[in-house]
């Protein structure tokens, strides 16, 4: 989902204005970690991950890599699929200073009548914002990384970054959620932003 640093970028100039500001370091990482992230057009990102139904070390290890890789890519969420792993399995950090969250086959138990639209970008669309309306408040059943059972109510932004994963979960993007004039200019953006060889992402 899109990152909030500081403000997102609507095109491909402004992605190339916000990486020109990062400090050298975080730049090259950023870089590395958008290099894991599968693009737009890879078949990955249109197919329903698996249930995972073994919860060991090897999973943990997954869920800790693919935090690594959405913080060092400035995002806010991240899904299994998008880093090519057929996993139900997405990690996600709202708060800043908050540890990242891991959820384990994720099952939408209730969504609020109250809906409300919002811009979102993804990694896997460099260059791309598309308004996008989802409901305000949600209510998830999961399991954790060593299986335990988890119920997550979540309103606002960790709402929408929850849904949005979810979505990647099941080969679902931001351009299925738009209108036809909005998916239309966000191909034209797409098509932009990866015309050039810097390898900018605007979201998760």
């Amino acid at each position: 989902m899109a990152h909030e640093d500081p403000i997102p970028p609507r095109n491909a100039e402004e992605a190339e204005e916000l990486h020109e500001r990062l400090d050298p370091e975080t730049r090259a990482r950023r870089d590395a970690a958008l290099k894991i992230v599968r693009r737009y057009g890879d078949p990955v990102l249109r197919s329903r991950a698996l249930d995972v139904a073994r919860f060991d070390e090897a999973l943990a290890d997954e869920a800790r890599r693919m935090g690594q890789v959405m913080h060092d890519a400035l995002g806010i969420g991240l899904a299994a699929t998008q880093v090519g792993v057929m996993h139900r399995l997405l990690v996600y950090r709202v708060d800043p200073e908050a540890p990242v969250a891991t959820i384990v086959n994720p099952v939408l138990e209730w969504s609020s009548e109250e809906r409300e639209p919002m811009e979102e970008g993804c990694l896997s669309l460099p260059g791309v914002l598309v308004e996008v309306e989802r409901p305000v408040h949600v209510r998830v059943r999961a399991s954790d990384e060593r299986g335990e059972d988890l119920v997550v109510e979540a309103s606002g932004l960790e709402a929408r970054v929850l849904q949005h994963e979810m979505d990647h979960l099941d080969g679902v993007l931001i351009l299925d959620r738009t209108s036809r004039e909005e998916r239309k200019a966000a191909m034209r953006a797409l098509r932009e932003a990866t015309a050039g060889t810097s390898p900018l992402g605007v979201g998760a």
